[in-house]
């Protein structure tokens, strides 16, 4: 594909020779002539002058460039874009595979396709164009809308709702079992009845790994477009906004609430029962247990402001100084208390 139809496509700039042929794409340290790469992070920078693709996706205003640019106001997305030109994922012919198992009850829409091994219950139902993999399990009540794509050993549970363009990837569960028991006089633990579903707006991904909860009373809601990565636990009743993520190994304790637009970085968790407003951050390895305001950069655990935190790690690095400055005008204030005596 000729770099002028990749421009044309993707609506950027060419800054160079419009007949360059680009074969594939690559990150901007392993690409190979004939790909297109991309600068987005200035970290990268230096490897403009080491790199071997024929061509790069750069910022409008990001300089001059030793190789054929595309000027873009967006390098990562129309990256993304990019990749799309020469990568296209397996598509599934509409069908049931003779290993699946699916109810008499269950509607299955036009062009679903229902792979080896997968299980279906009664009553539900899902819509046009679905994918279901492998060893897929719908439970009995679902209800799940068109374009639903769901990785082998993926599970929705009873009565949950999953709306159109979501994406399940390898071992997402959504509606297992809240953590909710309650403590007997005798120290052993009554489980209570996880009675209230998980809901799943429109174009939501909750990739491998990953559960949404059940909520005891109630229910568990993630919003339209959020994006839920590996190994994230949603708790019980919580809510997640529009356009969330959630990123690697967050926990959310039950009935968290998390505005839209949020980031919550890897490793991040939050206590039970807090708020997070519209555009809140908590960065990597981070642990709430407040209410974070709208906009705000939390950081640390106990998490505080992020400002805040920034001063109290630069402390931290000069912590052993400190404290051999604070044992000698200790020992100087006893020198001098005997020296009164």
């Amino acid at each position: 594909m000729k770099l002028r139809e990749i421009a044309e496509r993707l609506g950027c700039r060419l800054d160079g020779n419009g007949e360059t042929e680009i074969t594939g794409v690559g990150g901007i340290e392993g690409a190979q002539p004939g790909q297109l790469t991309f600068l987005a992070n200035p970290r990268y920078r230096p490897a403009i002058k080491t790199t071997r693709a024929s061509a790069i996706v750069v910022a409008e205003d990001a300089g001059p460039m030793p190789l054929d640019a595309l000027r873009s106001k967006n390098p990562y997305l129309d990256f993304a874009r990019a990749i799309e030109l020469f990568y296209q994922p397996p598509r599934y012919a509409a069908g049931i595979h003779p290993t699946a198992v699916v109810s008499a009850g269950a509607q299955i829409g036009t062009g679903a396709h229902i792979g080896p091994y997968c299980c279906v219950d009664e009553d539900v139902t899902i819509g046009r164009n679905a994918v279901l993999h492998s060893f897929v399990s719908i439970y009995r009540g679902a209800r799940i809308g068109d374009d639903f794509f769901a990785h082998s050993h993926s599970v929705v549970r009873e009565s949950c709702q999953i709306g159109n363009r979501v994406i399940l990837q390898n071992g997402a569960v959504v509606g297992a079992d809240g953590f909710g028991f309650a403590k007997r006089a005798d120290g052993s633990w009554y489980k209570m009845q996880q009675s209230g579903p998980a809901i799943i707006e429109d174009d939501v991904e909750i990739q491998a790994n990953t559960t949404v909860d059940r909520a005891t009373v109630g229910q568990t809601v993630v919003r339209r477009g959020a994006k839920l990565d590996n190994l994230v636990l949603v708790g019980h009743a919580s809510e997640v906004g529009e356009n969330t993520l959630l990123c690697g190994q967050v926990g959310l304790a039950g009935s968290t609430k998390v505005g839209k637009n949020c980031i919550l970085a890897g490793q991040s968790a939050s206590a039970g029962h807090l708020e997070f407003g519209d555009g809140a951050v908590l960065t990597a390895q981070s642990a709430v247990h407040n209410d974070v305001p709208a906009g705000k950069i939390f950081s640390g655990s106990p998490a505080m402001d992020n400002k805040d935190w920034l001063r109290c790690v630069a402390v931290y690095n000069h912590l052993p100084e400190l404290q051999k400055t604070v044992r000698e005008l200790k020992e100087e204030v006893a020198r001098l208390k005997e020296a009164r005596k």
